[in-house]
């Protein structure tokens, strides 16, 4: 068989797996919300609108540079099917199980107004510093942009800045490292592991910051939009990695990102004082 041949159908195995797991993952979300429902008072929505698929793939494409840059380095150190077939099942089953994981905290802390409220405020404070990470890739410096929005940016960044150095005790606390070394892994087992743990993390982090859109959008919509966004950048990376990655470090996109982090950041923590209070 050529080579030619040998790479087609090594893209196809590869994407027909990338679709297959996705499509159990979001069998696997299902079941997740079916047995969650038998233990709640209220229950979570099991009707897909494409509105709430399309806002988590948005959201979620917004915040998947650190997967992007994480996917990249894996796929520079792991190279052929069997790397291929690893780093992408291995990625989308570490972000699929840390979006269940805080799906399962939340609609139980639900259930009880303190709880949530805890939740909720938490959550804020992980808008704040993804807010910050998207701030990381706008050079404040650049000529090209208006003084006063240079100004903005150094602003608005610096804030950020003491803001999350003030809470960041507490969420280094609550949220796992995210730092990992990339190496060659010898075996498909072993890539697998490697793949999954920063995903996990990165989808507990990520999702645990989503907990304020919760009041306006259906969970499992928006959750299916996550898998499916995953899904997307994992193919968008393997067609072209440098121009998927510079597409979602975009200063513009990167920016307006940042700002509407900061604005459901602000608006999560008036929601848990509220429900503190009372006031609803």
């Amino acid at each position: 068989m050529s080579n030619k041949n040998t790479n087609y159908r090594d893209q196809a195995v590869a994407l027909s797996l990338t679709l297959m797991t996705c499509a159990v993952l979001v069998v696997l979300l299902w079941g997740e919300i079916h047995v969650l429902n038998r233990f709640t008072s209220e229950d979570i929505a099991l009707k897909v609108r494409w509105a709430d698929v399309l806002v988590g793939m948005t959201i979620y494409l917004k915040t998947a540079i650190d997967f992007a840059i994480f996917i990249g380095r894996l796929m520079e150190k792991n190279k052929g099917l069997k790397g291929r077939i690893g780093i992408e099942i291995g990625t989308a089953l570490g972000n699929a199980l840390g979006t269940m994981a805080i799906l399962l905290v939340w609609t139980f802390f639900k259930e009880i107004t303190w709880l949530l409220a805890i939740m909720v405020f938490v959550a804020g404070l992980v808008l704040f510093r993804l807010a910050e990470d998207g701030m990381e890739h706008i050079d404040a410096n650049n000529p090209n942009y208006p003084k006063t929005f240079r100004r903005f940016i150094t602003s608005f960044e610096t804030g950020l800045e003491r803001l999350n150095g003030l809470f960041g005790p507490l969420l280094n606390r609550l949220i796992p490292s995210r730092s990992l070394n990339i190496v060659e892994s010898p075996t498909l087992k072993a890539l697998l592991i490697m793949s999954f743990t920063v995903p996990f993390i990165l989808g507990l982090d990520d999702f645990a910051g989503y907990v304020p859109l919760f009041n306006i959008v259906n969970v499992f919509g928006f959750g299916i939009g996550v898998f499916v966004g995953h899904m997307v950048l994992n193919i968008l990376l393997y067609i072209s990695p440098k121009r998927t990655i510079a597409a979602v470090k975009n200063p513009i996109i990167s920016f307006l990102g940042s700002l509407a982090f900061f604005g459901l950041a602000i608006w999560g923590i008036i929601e848990a004082v509220k429900l503190l209070t009372g006031h609803r």
